[in-house]
C-alpha cells in the first residue's frame, strides 16, 4: 500500500523576550520567502509577521522566556505562520473605533492580521497559545 506524502518548506526559529526581536523575526521570515520563492503577497505576510511577533511580546511572552515563529508552505504554494507563546490570556480584535475617538490600545494588530490573511486563528498549547495565519496560493 503506498502512502501518499505532501512535502513542505518550514523554517522555525526561537526569540528572546526583547524589541529585536520583532526586526529579527521580519528578516528571518523575508529570508525564508526568498529562498522558496515566494514572492507573492509578501509585504502582507512580512506585516502579518511583525503584528503576531508585536503582539507575543506585548502580551503573551512571561519575563525571561520568549516566543516561536514558524513557517510553513506546502507544494500548492499555501503558506502558514505561527508564533507559539507561554502567556495565558486569549488575543482579540479591537472593535474599529467610530471617526475622532482614540483607538484602542489592544488588539490593532489582529484587525491588520485579519484584512490581509485569508485565515487567522488561536490555538491551545501547554503552556499558551499559538497564533496563526494562513495565506492561500495565488
Amino acid at each position: 500500500m503506498s502512502e501518499d506524502v505532501i512535502h513542505t518548506h518550514h523554517r522555525e526559529r526561537f526569540y528572546r523576550r526583547e524589541r529585536r526581536s520583532v526586526p529579527a523575526a521580519r528578516e528571518f521570515a523575508r529570508e525564508a520567502l526568498t529562498e522558496w520563492g515566494y514572492g507573492s503577497r509578501e509585504d502582507e505576510v512580512l506585516l502579518c509577521v511583525s503584528e503576531l511577533a508585536t503582539n507575543a511580546l506585548l502580551h503573551g511572552v512571561p519575563p525571561g522566556r520568549g516566543f516561536l515563529l514558524l513557517l510553513r508552505r506546502d507544494l500548492g504554494g499555501a503558506l502558514r505562520v505561527e508564533v507559539h507563546d507561554s502567556g495565558g490570556g486569549r488575543p482579540h480584535m479591537a472593535e474599529v473605533p467610530e471617526r475622532g475617538r482614540d483607538q484602542a490600545e489592544c488588539g490593532r494588530g489582529l484587525v491588520l492580521v485579519d484584512a490581509l490573511a485569508d485565515k487567522w486563528d488561536v490555538a491551545d498549547r501547554d503552556p499558551g497559545k499559538i497564533v496563526w495565519c494562513e495565506f492561500a496560493a495565488r
